[in-house]
């Protein structure tokens, strides 16, 4: 603990604040320290993406820009952790080596997997009481489980209980279709609880998890502009015929299968479509070039959703893509967080990379919980800025009257 009395949280794979977020707005917790290389594609390098710059402007640490795999466990705590003790670490290794999304995972494991037993040597050296990681469920189900089960032998060589289960986000208030991975492991003497535990008794309202109570507040902006008092409420820009694309494409949930209902639209068809069409692939792609639907819960946003060509991750009525304030308050984050990149593609990045605020402030509630004893209200744990509203939390008790 602090000499202020906090909680210590240290980061790993902190990116661009989504995990940290949750425990920097909790006032049990100070973060003390935060390391991510700032990789955008392999293939970019080292500092590519900029998340340390939104880290800091946002939480106020600056990240070390360090490949954690390669630097030694005890060399990384010597910079970045307390002298006095790590609390909380928070440690989410990158995702698209394990992801389903990516059609190599099936039989191809990627190199940056390892990250995740490799978080076992760390923990050896700053000894957390608490160790908290988020992933895609293929993390604890897919092809290359293997990384995660040694983490979990490691851990649970030194003593820690370690608890793991997939979950839908909007479970807990997400306007995303987000299925995630939550890992909860504590140290000797302290009980291991998860956010299951937290909402235990509780459900959210439909709505509160749709599109339209998410972003349907937002002003107007057309493709490609900036909004002159939000930076962030920024587009891809579209021009020509992927504009008129667009345009073409129903309003509140239509796809570009759409496209096929009459000859001037039919025009816009783009090769990869046609082929599809062709081969009868139309369900498996109809996400493509699609608009999101008002009143459901957003798709999932995935790291490269900065194109409507990636998904259905155009507006439900203005014509162009979602941007990128749009998609990070669907994932989450408090509408005056600041992105900051060299290019607003790497910005949508660090969205679709990012642990949901709005979840990561309930694990810091449940984290707390762990630490201290108390069991927190539900109400409590809802993030100011974001999307979900105390009024939002249905109890069990009030559902069955309902019946």
């Amino acid at each position: 603990m602090a000499s202020t009395g906090a909680y210590t949280v240290v980061d790993l794979f902190s990116g661009g604040g989504g995990m940290s977020f949750g425990f920097h707005a909790h006032p049990s917790f100070e973060m003390h320290g935060a390391a991510d290389v700032e990789v955008g594609k392999p293939s970019t390098g080292h500092g590519a993406i900029g998340c340390n710059a939104t880290y800091e402007a946002n939480i106020g640490v600056k990240p070390m820009g360090v490949d954690l795999s390669v630097i030694e466990a005890d060399e990384l705590a010597a910079q970045i952790a307390p002298s006095g003790g790590v609390d909380v670490l928070l440690a989410c290794p990158p995702c698209t080596g394990f992801s389903r999304a990516v059609s190599k995972n099936w039989a191809q494991d990627d190199p940056r997997n390892s990250l995740v037993a490799r978080v076992a040597d760390h923990v050896a050296v700053m000894r957390p009481k608490v160790v908290l990681m988020e992933n895609v469920p293929q993390l604890l189900t897919g092809n290359f489980r293997h990384h995660f089960q040694a983490l979990k032998t490691s851990l649970e060589g030194m003593g820690y209980t370690v608890k793991a289960s997939s979950h839908l986000l909007t479970r807990f208030g997400l306007p995303q279709q987000r299925e995630r991975a939550l890992v909860v492991a504590t140290a000797p003497g302290f009980s291991a609880l998860t956010l299951e535990d937290l909402w235990h008794g509780y459900s959210v309202r439909e709505e509160a998890v749709t599109v339209r109570r998410a972003i349907a507040h937002l002003p107007a902006v057309r493709a490609g502009e900036q909004h002159p008092h939000d930076e962030n409420h920024t587009s891809s820009a579209l021009a020509g015929e992927s504009l008129a694309r667009i345009a073409a494409v129903p309003h509140d949930g239509g796809s570009w299968a759409d496209l096929l209902r009459s000859p001037e639209t039919e025009k816009f068809l783009i090769p990869s479509m046609r082929k599809a069409v062709e081969a009868g692939r139309l369900n498996a792609y109809c996400d493509v070039y699609g608009r999101m639907y008002w009143d459901r819960p957003a798709p999932t946003i995935k790291r490269e959703c900065s194109h409507v060509g990636n998904g259905r991750y155009a507006h439900p009525e203005q014509d162009r893509q979602c941007t990128v304030r749009e998609l990070a308050i669907l994932n989450g984050f408090p509408e005056d967080y600041k992105f900051i990149g060299q290019s607003r593609k790497n910005l949508y990045r660090q969205i679709g990379d990012a642990v949901p605020p709005l979840v990561s402030y309930q694990l810091a509630h449940v984290a707390s919980w762990i630490l201290g004893g108390e069991a927190p209200e539900l109400k409590t744990a809802i993030l100011p800025g974001t999307s979900l509203r105390a009024d939002d939390l249905v109890a069990e008790e009030a559902q069955l009257l309902l019946i």
